[in-house]
């Protein structure tokens, strides 16, 4: 049974995150980054694989998140204050170059890093988050498209509409969200409505055990971080969406780094598809899917994802 470590606390510039640490000193340096609703504790399911590989693993609470520093105001929450904050922890860590891994938003983060400082990176993995090109519109109206006013990263952008639909409902909320996927062939008829997450956790009525890809322990540690942090400042990053596509107008998006892909055909948020644009921006490319995968990778296929990052760490860089 895997015991994760105790997240320490390390300074990054005027910050302190938490951070969960593993593996010799030495090693590759691996820096995995998770997303919402998620935690540092997310990667506990590959963590004994990727520290008995050898690897020099770190993985940090995001700021606003679990036991990092959170602090109120949305705009230290954009991509140039998130990059900065894991550039700064390495500098802490006195690592110059790190494989940077992330699910979600923090393969949002990851990617968008990659492009302003490729410098800090000896290679880039994105678990279910691709990287895309930058749109010629704002991302919000592409929400609007897709979802209208109710999809959830519209209705994220006002706090206390976010304090009102989670607060005081943790339990219920992980309970919500971390659902099995649906067969992929369904993904389509799924929307728009899959998209009204708070419209949709209003009326949750609760799921079984089976019908979960994380077991009721750890979703108790969830509930638990996010009774304690708030819902508002872990969807601060939400509120930079435009914010970042305007930041990042102008930035070449053309990585020249080792870029390694994996897809989950179930995941119906960020579905395979949208890797159709990746051996455009990224020269060294490898990519796969795992079929009947949803979003929660980690936690619903961790000894796949976990051997594909092993051997393409050690391979390119081992």
């Amino acid at each position: 049974m895997t015991v994760l470590p105790d997240p320490v606390r390390l300074k990054s510039h005027d910050i302190e995150l938490a951070v969960r640490l593993g593996g010799p000193e030495d090693g590759i340096p691996l820096l995995l980054v998770h997303g919402w609703p998620e935690l540092s504790y997310s990667w506990k399911p590959v963590w004994d694989h990727l520290v008995n590989a050898g690897f020099r693993v770190i993985a940090p609470d995001l700021k606003g998140f679990g036991d990092s520093d959170a602090p109120d105001d949305p705009d230290l929450y954009g991509i140039d204050e998130m990059t900065a904050d894991l550039t700064g922890l390495l500098d802490t860590l006195g690592i110059e170059k790190a494989v940077w891994c992330g699910h979600d938003w923090g393969g949002i983060i990851m990617w968008q890093a990659a492009c302003l400082v490729p410098e800090r990176f000896l290679g880039a993995i994105g678990v279910n988050t691709p990287h895309l090109p930058r749109p010629s519109t704002p991302p919000s109206e592409a929400f609007k498209a897709m979802g209208g006013e109710d999809h959830y990263i519209l209705q994220f952008q006002d706090p206390e509409t976010v304090r009102q639909a989670f607060e005081g409902k943790e339990d219920a909320f992980f309970n919500f969200i971390f659902a099995a996927p649906p067969p992929p062939e369904l993904l389509d008829r799924l929307f728009p409505g899959v998209t009204h997450i708070i419209k949709n956790f209003a009326s949750h009525g609760g799921r079984t055990e089976s019908e979960l890809v994380v077991g009721a322990e750890d979703r108790a540690v969830y509930a638990k971080a996010y009774a304690r942090t708030g819902a508002v400042t872990p969807t601060h990053v939400y509120r930079n969406f435009d914010r970042n596509w305007e930041r990042m107008g102008g930035v070449d998006h053309r990585l020249s780094m080792p870029c390694l892909m994996i897809a989950a055909d179930a995941d119906f948020m960020l579905p395979p598809m949208l890797m159709q644009w990746m051996p455009a921006l990224c020269s060294d490319l490898e990519s796969h899917v795992l079929e009947g995968c949803g979003h929660w990778t980690m936690w619903e296929r961790p000894d796949e994802l976990a051997a594909f990052i092993e051997e393409w760490v050690v391979r390119r860089f081992g």
